[in-house]
């Protein structure tokens, strides 16, 4: 051993280089060993390769699993978003029709309710045109009725002042008769 002796000429005592070349020897074979479990044959590696191949053929088989899988969740769930639309639009549908139903309805009412009012305006005011011809008539037979007590008590009147003339007349005549006859009595005396 020429690490033994090496070490004994270098000043180390025989025990001492005992110790130190079993150490080195130890480290060694345990170095080996360490190089050698590390390393492999070639069917070993085959082996690994295999299994590793293996393990990613998996996984990938996995994958594409789990993208059908996913893919397959997103059909799914794309499919209730559908389904969800078509109902939401259905509610909104009927909702809108519901309120159009509503709107007409109210219309057709207020409709109805502006005619009755009009109706009942115009009956009002054929009421009041009635009144209004009515209240004329008695109005032209009151006047009617007061131009005749009018041309009475003018044709009276006249009646009456055409007898005042003629006994106005007569009693002129009369007076002037007398005068004339009181004359021609005085001058006949």
């Amino acid at each position: 051993m020429l690490t033994y002796q090496q070490r004994v000429s270098a000043g180390f005592t025989t025990p001492q280089a005992e110790v130190i070349v079993a150490a080195l020897v130890k480290i060694m074979n345990s170095n080996i060993e360490l190089v050698y479990k590390d390393m492999v044959t070639k069917v070993q590696q085959e082996i690994m390769l295999q299994q590793v191949m293996s393990q990613i053929a998996s996984v990938k088989k996995e994958m594409i699993i789990l993208e059908k899988s996913e893919f397959t969740a997103l059909r799914t769930e794309n499919e209730k978003v559908k389904i969800e639309l078509q109902q939401l639009k259905i509610h909104l549908t009927d909702e809108m029709n519901k309120i159009r139903s509503d709107i007409k309805l109210d219309m057709n009412l207020e409709k109805s309710r502006i005619k009755e009012m009009y109706a009942e305006h115009e009956r009002k005011l054929l009421e009041s045109r009635s009144e209004i011809v009515e209240l004329n008539a008695h109005q032209d037979r009151a006047v009617t009725q007061t131009n005749r007590k009018i041309d009475t008590e003018v044709a009276g009147l006249k009646t009456m002042l055409e007898s005042h003339k003629l006994d106005t007349i007569k009693y002129l005549a009369g007076k002037k008769s007398a005068q004339l006859h009181a004359t021609s009595f005085i001058s006949i005396e």
